[in-house]
């Protein structure tokens, strides 16, 4: 008895090793492009460590359960009948209990830090003139940090684009243009369903609903050029409504921005 106690214990520790190991150095996400990203991240590994330990352990009880209760060479009868364990059962409903109470507290956590629970800091020129409303969004300042030199860019969502307005420039581009490291604020409108707006590598996404305009605050940190991803199921063509967002170094965005600005004559 002792000596499969001891050998439960050493398997029990050898499935929680390689489950934190295997999560700690194997990264499935795309490469991180925000400063939310690493925020997010650590999230993500927490929920893949429990998912290994759930997988790595059911697996080996199958199989374990497979050769140890198979049925004997000449057995015809029915295995013996087992009913009731209150050990086990509470064992079973208190761990997940407590395990499903942690990772909820901790997200809570992650989505404070991401700036979830913040107060929306809505800089936006034609939200200052009115007073409407803003339903939900992620903003890294309240709005008693409000920062005036944000980027602020207008996007409205329609079956099946993107559209990007920038009311500084007074232009409409079909990319969405940002310079890396600087506070992006974006004011997001639907014209017509349902859409998200979705970009992985930034692990960002904010719904946009018809009639409640949404609020995303966002800082990029990787230059380059990010997919921008509906992810609501909007209609037909759902699956080609995609954009893409350009991250620049500031000397380049400034370029393309006055490129593309209205000029007054």
């Amino acid at each position: 008895m002792l000596n499969k106690n001891l050998n439960l214990i050493i398997v029990v520790f050898t499935i929680i090793g390689l489950s934190f190991w295997i999560g700690l150095n194997i990264n499935l996400l795309p490469k991180e492009a925000s400063i939310n990203a690493p925020i997010y991240d650590e999230l993500f590994k927490i929920l893949f460590i429990i998912g290994l330990i759930l997988f790595i352990g059911m697996t080996l009880i199958v199989i374990y359960s497979l050769f140890k209760f198979r049925r004997k060479k000449g057995q015809l009868g029915d295995g013996i009948a087992l009913e009731g364990n209150l050990s086990l059962e509470i064992l079973w409903t208190v761990i997940p209990s407590v395990v499903v109470l942690l990772v909820g507290l901790y997200s809570y956590n992650i989505y404070d830090r991401m700036g979830g629970m913040k107060e929306l800091n809505h800089n936006h020129h034609m939200i200052d003139n009115n007073s409407e409303k803003i339903w939900a969004g992620i903003s890294q300042k309240s709005n008693t940090q409000l920062s005036t030199n944000n980027v602020n860019i207008e996007v409205s969502a329609m079956q099946f684009a993107f559209l990007f307005n920038y009311p500084d420039g007074d232009f409409i581009s079909g990319e969405l243009h940002v310079p890396v490291d600087e506070e992006i604020s974006i004011k997001m409108e639907s014209k017509d369903v349902i859409h998200a707006f979705w970009v992985p590598e930034f692990r960002i996404k904010q719904d946009i609903i018809p009639g409640q305009p949404t609020i995303l605050n966002f800082t990029p940190t990787r230059v380059g050029k990010y997919p921008i991803i509906c992810a609501e199921l909007c209609g037909p063509y759902h699956g080609g409504m995609r954009a893409s967002i350009i991250v620049e170094e500031l000397s380049d965005y400034e370029q393309w921005f006055n490129k593309n600005r209205k000029t007054e004559v």
